[in-house]
């Protein structure tokens, strides 16, 4: 799926590049998806973002590791400004690192050796993929501590969170009901972050108000509406992770599953998007909710390198790997505003439309 400005609109005139420079910044939002260690990726697409003084952040949604994303991004500009915000998300990954040092997720002698950053070889990681098939993760007694609770209680005052400019919506999927539930600051809190990243096969469901939840995939990811409803910005910049094309079909065992996790991970989103290319095509004649829909504006940033890792590289916390993805993040990030910074507020610079193609 390319990311690319609408071609029958053609580039801005000089004098609306004028025009748009001379005024405030832009008012935008952020959609972050979920995708274990690959969020590193979002890291470094946010700390570009964060670079640029021509856009104001308004709200973000955000799932599983794109929730943590969201959440110590927004304090970290409470308490400290941009720079403040870039180095909270740098001590939240490095954090996240030095817990997995002895994490029995480790990439086999082979794959180091080839330079592979999966754990496709790695003996656990097999053990650990076959046996979450076959038994609960309920049959080991009570849940153990996550250590990521430990890193987001140290780095996020969730108090002070409940209050601050940023909005945020943190999308988990309730157990019982299937229906994904989105949580905004004043509830936030370590257990609802850590809900938007549990994965049923993986860890015990987390409860929160009696309700247990998991992973927020399964029901958004991100969640679209609440960006429309609750916000006054336009214009939605999507942070992809999982892909929603391949070229080719996958063949072995590994891919297909990799490949079903996307699909299903990416269906609530797909759904909303073409809602807006939908209510797009009949904006003029739509009012209230409809015309909302339909005024938004989306743009995409993502990169190829992310399609070519295996879904077992998601369990890969290496620092190395951590900052490779977020050093990818900063050039998506940086070609995505060389390209496309004069239509943020003027037109969607990601096709949706397309994904209307073949319904």
């Amino acid at each position: 799926m390319s990311a690319e400005v609408e071609a029958s609109k053609g580039p801005l005139a000089a004098s609306e590049r004028k025009e748009r420079s001379s005024k405030e910044p832009l008012l935008v939002d952020l959609a972050l998806q979920g995708g274990g260690s690959h969020g590193a990726f979002t890291w470094g697409v946010l700390d570009r973002l964060l670079e640029e003084e021509g856009f104001s952040l308004e709200a973000i949604s955000g799932t599983s590791a794109g929730a943590m994303n969201a959440a110590v991004l927004a304090f970290g500009l409470l308490v400290g400004g941009r720079e403040g915000a870039r180095n909270a998300l740098h001590s939240f990954w490095r954090r996240v690192a030095d817990a997995a040092t002895f994490s029995p997720f480790q990439r086999s002698p082979v794959d180091r050796i080839m330079g592979r950053w999966s754990l496709d070889y790695s003996p656990t990681y097999i053990a650990t993929d076959l046996i979450a098939r076959l038994v609960s993760p309920y049959a080991f007694g009570a849940s153990g501590s996550n250590p990521l609770r430990d890193i987001l209680t140290d780095l996020v005052d969730f108090e002070r969170l409940s209050s601050g400019r940023i909005k945020l919506f943190i999308t988990c999927t309730n157990v019982r009901t299937g229906r994904g539930r989105v949580f905004r600051n004043p509830e936030i809190s370590a257990d609802v972050l850590l809900a938007s990243a549990c994965l049923p096969t993986m860890f015990q469901a987390v409860y929160i108000d009696g309700e247990p939840y998991w992973d927020g995939g399964y029901s958004g990811n991100p969640t679209i509406a609440p960006l429309v409803r609750e916000c006054d910005s336009h214009d939605t910049l999507l942070v992809q992770i999982n892909p929603i094309f391949r070229a080719e079909a996958p063949v072995t065992a590994q891919e297909i599953n990799n490949r079903l996790n996307e699909v299903s991970f990416n269906a609530t989103l797909l759904k909303e998007l073409k809602m807006i290319a939908l209510l797009r095509r009949v904006a003029d004649q739509a009012d209230g909710e409809g015309r909302q829909w339909g005024q938004m504006r989306v743009h995409l940033i993502r990169s190829d390198l992310l399609g070519t890792l295996g879904a077992s590289s998601k369990l890969n916390a290496e620092w190395d790997f951590l900052t490779l993805l977020r050093d990818e993040g900063r050039r998506a990030a940086d070609e995505f505003i060389k390209a496309h910074r004069d239509d943020v507020g003027v037109r969607s610079t990601f096709d949706i439309d397309s994904l209307l193609e073949g319904n």
